[in-house]
């Protein structure tokens, strides 16, 4: 029988290399979708390991980030300890500790794997949404035109607070990306630009590189620009100039119970790959 001796406790910036190991085994690890490497996160908030004799054998990492919302960016663990039983010990500190803090606080996880899936829904997380993937052939696209009375140039430092209040609008508290984020975003980005008109900036896109073409990996217009055709005019611009038309696609995600999305990416010849990602939330007291 094997002997644990497990305890838990808050990480630190001493246990990379170790958390390092851990998450080097894919097959025992969920990753988030996130534009901040999840050990960046060290040091900070609601990130948690399990130790075993003072060897960490898992860890956990779910900094809030936007405000309230405790994306799940780590969890990954070694045998011969299983899954569930990491799972289990490193959820009861934060189940514990994030809603001490923040009783308004909500868990959330886009699940990339079916096992760790299993783990949520155990502990009382419920399905939110999906997330779908679409994709764009461009070999048959043509230039449309502008929209009148707005201007689509490249995004600056100086626009990211202004982004960001753009974002939270388009999103919503629960999906809207922090001004850090979108500047991590931004510097990870191939073509990234805003849409402005007298008022300001309406509008925003963030796009990623990839071998087979392009990554809308952001659009955002504010609710009083939207029917406009600021959105179309951005993904044009994106197309023209990032580099996709070459390779011949662009790819895009969004929920499926976002309708607005899915009617403008329809719209412009999206089509959906048959991929989708659930989205599970757990809230104080449970579901969603």
């Amino acid at each position: 029988m094997i002997n644990f001796d497990l305890q838990t406790r808050r990480a630190s910036p001493e246990d990379h290399r170790q958390i390092s190991k851990l998450a080097f085994q894919e097959s025992n690890t969920h990753r988030h979708l996130d534009w901040r490497p999840a050990l960046e996160w060290l040091g900070e908030r609601n990130f948690w390991v399990l130790e075993d004799h003072n060897l960490v054998t898992a860890a956990l990492a779910c900094p809030e980030d936007p405000m309230d919302v405790a994306w799940i960016r780590l969890f990954t663990y070694s045998p011969p300890l299983s899954g569930p039983e990491a799972w289990s010990a490193l959820w009861e500190i934060a189940h514990a500790e994030i809603f001490a803090s923040n009783p308004q606080a909500k868990m959330a996880s886009i699940v990339m794997k079916p096992w760790f899936q299993s783990h949520l829904l155990m502990s009382g997380f419920e399905l939110r949404m999906n997330i779908v993937m679409l994709e764009l052939n461009l070999v048959n696209y043509y230039p449309r035109k502008s929209v009148e009375g707005v201007r689509i140039r490249p995004m600056r430092d100086f626009d990211l607070e202004e982004v960001a209040q753009v974002d939270r609008e388009a999103f919503g508290a629960f999906w809207h990306n922090s001004a850090d984020a979108l500047r991590r975003a931004r510097s990870q980005s191939v073509w990234s630009t805003v849409a402005e008109d007298g008022d300001g900036i309406i509008g925003y896109q963030i796009s990623t590189g990839n071998p087979f073409g392009a990554h809308l990996a952001r659009l955002g217009v504010r609710v009083e620009a939207q029917g406009r055709g600021v959105g179309s005019a951005l993904v044009h611009d994106l197309i023209q100039n990032s580099g996709a038309l070459g390779a011949g696609r662009l790819s895009v995600n969004t929920q499926d119970d976002n309708f607005a999305s899915l009617m403008l990416y329809r719209k412009l010849g999206f089509i959906r790959t048959g991929e989708s990602y659930p989205v599970l939330v757990y809230t104080n007291g449970g579901g969603s």
